[in-house]
């Protein structure tokens, strides 16, 4: 059975200011912009998402969002959901007291490649297909191995030429869609029927140092560029 179209979608950036790797890394500049405010402008661009929230621990991450002056609702988050060990399906629980809507589009700020085309494409894919719940994931074109040496996607004793090799899907973590009321009641972000949203390979990128901050603004601008 297929969705209604008319059900509603709310986005909710999890943001806290600490971050080990790379200090305040949520609302250092990249490209120009606070990190978050790239995915936190695509929410807002999107055709089908109807509301944008940020949770947060911090002052300092509210006074960010708020000077941007965008309308987006501020979800204030208890410190003992912002620390190391708080799992992001506990900031999730935690927004749904706070936000009325079917479906929840989760949108990690460390994915500034991020577009509104990628969750405008994911929304009416997961209407589309009547999923309960999504995933953006990137096609690595790379031959995996277990500890063991068994091969997990391919037989090496036909191994495929790369362009004749279909890949496996990896989550890049990006952003997931889930469906309101199971999340509620089954407490993870991915369940029922899963549908997946294929992103570009550089989308699977991680910024967790310095040297990847510069790959991905470099990334960045020559997007910039080419749409100038």
């Amino acid at each position: 059975m297929k969705k209604n179209s008319m059900k509603t979608f709310s986005a909710l950036i999890p943001l806290r200011i600490g971050s080990k790797g790379i200090p305040k890394k949520n609302i250092k500049k990249i490209a120009g912009k606070p990190l978050f405010e790239w995915v936190l402008r695509a929410a807002l661009a999107s055709e089908h998402i109807d509301e944008v929230f940020v949770s947060t621990e911090s002052a300092e991450i509210m006074r960010a969002v708020e000077a941007l002056g965008v309308g987006v609702k501020i979800i204030q988050r208890p410190v003992q959901l912002a620390d190391d060990f708080a799992s992001t399906e506990a900031v999730m629980l935690h927004a749904l007291d706070k936000i009325a809507s079917d479906y929840l589009v989760t949108i990690q700020a460390t994915s500034p490649l991020l577009t509104q085309l990628d969750l405008d494409y994911a929304c009416a894919q997961f209407i589309q297909d009547g999923d309960d719940s999504l995933l953006s994931a990137v096609r690595m074109k790379r031959f995996l191995w277990s500890e063991e040496g068994r091969p997990l996607n391919y037989n090496p004793q036909t191994r495929p030429r790369r362009q004749d090799f279909h890949g496996t899907l990896i989550e890049n973590g990006a952003f997931y869609i889930s469906d309101s009321t199971l999340l509620a009641e089954t407490k993870t972000r991915l369940h029922g029927s899963i549908g997946i949203h294929e992103m570009p390979e550089d989308t699977f990128i991680e910024l967790d140092a310095p040297a990847d901050w510069l790959l991905v603004e470099q990334i960045i601008n020559e997007r910039l560029s080419h749409a100038a």
